[in-house]
């Protein structure tokens, strides 16, 4: 049996929360990107994630899905947490490698390792402030976990247009 990714249903929280504090309003928003990624890629066959159907770019949704696992481990738990974790398919000398090996990659693990990479960077930054500083490794210079926050907001607003893209080349299906 061919594996598909699993549809979902996205929660429309921050459409509906216009009067929270700033965190909870905050942690809606990328949630509700995380889910749209994933939606995105909602009933696909690993083939059709793989597909770099926007010549002559070289994304693809399981491309897309890879990246945001890696971003989403290196700013949280490496830079904020400091945590001494591996990359998940790149490496120093291949930063490209979770765009450029999903012909070879395995569609199903890396959708599962994307929603375990998402629940560990839950735990990890549960409870943490805001205001909360670490010194980022890569820039040398002080940063706050807020500013992180916004940062994958950016970075998955960015992203979500590409899986669009992609969505509609693959099979037509629209919406956002």
């Amino acid at each position: 049996m061919t594996w598909h990714a699993p549809e979902i249903t996205r929660r429309i929280d921050p459409l509906s929360v216009v009067a929270a504090d700033e965190r909870a309003v905050a942690d809606l928003w990328l949630e509700l990107h995380r889910e749209t990624l994933l939606w995105k890629c909602g009933g696909l066959s690993a083939e059709q994630l793989k597909s770099r159907c926007v010549e002559p770019s070289n994304l693809s949704l399981l491309g897309l899905l890879r990246h945001m696992a890696e971003v989403e481990r290196d700013w949280f738990r490496t830079r904020f947490a400091g945590e001494r974790v591996a990359y998940l398919y790149c490496s120093d000398d291949r930063l490209n490698a979770e765009f450029d090996d999903v012909d070879e990659a395995d569609a199903e693990a890396d959708y599962a390792t994307y929603l375990r990479e998402l629940d560990a960077v839950r735990e990890t930054v549960a409870n943490r402030p805001f205001d909360e500083t670490f010194l980022d490794p890569r820039r040398g210079i002080v940063m706050s976990l807020r500013w992180v926050h916004m940062a994958m907001v950016q970075e998955y607003s960015r992203h979500n247009g590409h899986a669009d893209l992609l969505r509609e080349r693959t099979d037509g299906a629209t919406g956002h």
